[in-house]
């Protein structure tokens, strides 16, 4: 049974962000392969295409250029967000920071700029035609319903879709669908912020550091029992696997991340992050209904300060970082490298299956942004926790630049397919 989280799904992390410039660990030759998309990697114009570049169509599509959307800095913009928590009735009181009281707006007025080209903006009638007559889902943890959230507010303007979550699920706050009749589109999430089986462990029952078993050889079977139905799959996950956990392979106890048991090894979360990502693309790779296009959405960091989320830590700063005032390192990279070798040894395997699987790589993007979460700007569904959150984003915020690059790789792959193959995905 997959494990539901009552409270504010918030504050797995135990990590904090240090004012000093940070420093760049030396990685292996064969991990620099997979890291060419960030920022220390810059000199290099050749980079795995299904990673870090989309197919800029020039000169009346008889020039095809490579760009790195991913490759780029946060500059100043003066115009307004999309919406606003007025204009949006689907922002959740968790990130509706400007609602409690945020006093600054400064975050707001962010945008990513790449170094190559220009990332549109946001054309929500674009975006619901190029969905017409499809389904998409955000498989993973409430930060993936997050990037969903901020979705729904940005079609707001253009279509409000039915919420039928109800004739899907008994369990409505966690798995929802939203339906657009007039685009016969169906927007979800799939709760699963493990992707692998899960179950309490503390007989004392869940709290935020309660001690988790995951079975990390069997997906869950919450969304794999679901996801064949969609065309469109986001998955993401994080924060999580940074809680205490027993980890299982064929029924068996491997090892734990921070139980502090006797004669149990520690493997640290990095193995079951690891073990989980690879089992829920085999879980994609093997399901034979499935013939989706799958996007990962790389890890998103927290921006604790002055002390662990448990311990008074915060996110009080108003500006991004510069990219000389921070650099991937320690484990943020660890996490985001973790994550791109299982991911390029599942696009192996979906070529095999004529299976679509692509990068959306957001993680030294958002490394940049400590101004963007709630902070204590949020109000927590439990009214009883008062943790400042530093995991999630404010709605409006830097988030929606997720699904800024989410339809900029969904119109470049149907041109991509129209002009290669006879028929069109999308």
């Amino acid at each position: 049974m997959t494990m539901k989280f009552r409270a504010n799904e918030v504050l797995n992390g135990k990590y904090t962000t240090r004012n000093t410039v940070k420093t760049i660990f030396l990685v292996p030759f064969t991990l620099l392969l997979i890291m060419l998309p960030l920022s220390f990697m810059r000199n290099s114009h050749e980079s795995t295409p299904e990673i870090s570049s989309v197919r800029v169509r020039r000169l009346n599509n008889t020039e095809i250029k490579q760009c790195n959307i991913f490759s780029g800095r946060w500059i100043h913009n003066p115009a307004e967000p999309y919406y606003n928590n007025e204009t949006c009735h689907w922002i959740i009181d968790q990130q509706n920071c400007i609602k409690f009281g945020r006093p600054d707006r400064e975050y707001l007025h962010w945008r990513w700029k790449p170094d190559e080209c220009d990332l549109p903006l946001f054309n929500a009638t674009q975006f619901l035609n190029l969905m017409r007559g499809k389904k998409m889902a955000f498989v993973g943890d409430s930060v993936g319903r997050n990037q969903m959230q901020s979705l729904l507010c940005l079609l707001s303007h253009v279509s409000q879709p039915e919420d039928v979550s109800h004739k899907y699920s008994s369990d409505v706050m966690y798995f929802k669908r939203y339906f657009y009749h007039d685009y016969n589109f169906t927007l979800g999430n799939l709760w699963s912020p493990y992707f692998v089986r899960s179950s309490d462990a503390d007989p004392k029952g869940h709290t935020y550091n309660s001690i988790m078993k995951l079975y990390l050889d069997e997906a869950d079977e919450a969304w794999t029992s679901q996801v064949a139905n969609f065309d469109i799959v986001i998955i993401s996950s994080g924060q999580w696997f940074f809680r205490p956990l027993l980890l299982y392979e064929g029924g068996q106890l491997v090892g734990c991340n921070k139980c502090g048991m006797e004669n149990v090894e520690d493997l640290t979360y990095y193995y079951g992050y690891r073990k989980a990502f690879r089992t829920a693309f085999k879980a994609l790779n093997s399901l034979e209904r499935y013939k989706g296009v799958t996007f990962l959405r790389t890890f998103s960091p927290a921006h604790f300060e002055d002390g662990d989320w448990n311990k008074g830590g915060k996110c009080v700063r108003t500006r991004p970082f510069t990219r000389d005032e921070m650099r991937l390192d320690g484990y943020i990279q660890e996490m985001y490298v973790t994550q791109v070798e299982e991911f390029l040894e599942a696009q192996r395997e979906a070529t095999k299956r004529d299976l679509k699987f692509l990068m959306m790589n957001t993680t030294e993007i958002m490394l940049l942004r400590p101004d963007g979460h709630p902070n204590h700007y949020g109000h927590s569904q439990d009214k009883n926790v008062t943790l400042n959150d530093c995991v999630h984003w404010c709605l409006p915020g830097p988030v929606d630049t997720w699904n800024e690059f989410l339809l900029y790789m969904l119109d470049m792959q149907s041109d991509a397919y129209y002009t290669s193959k006879p028929e069109r995905i999308f």
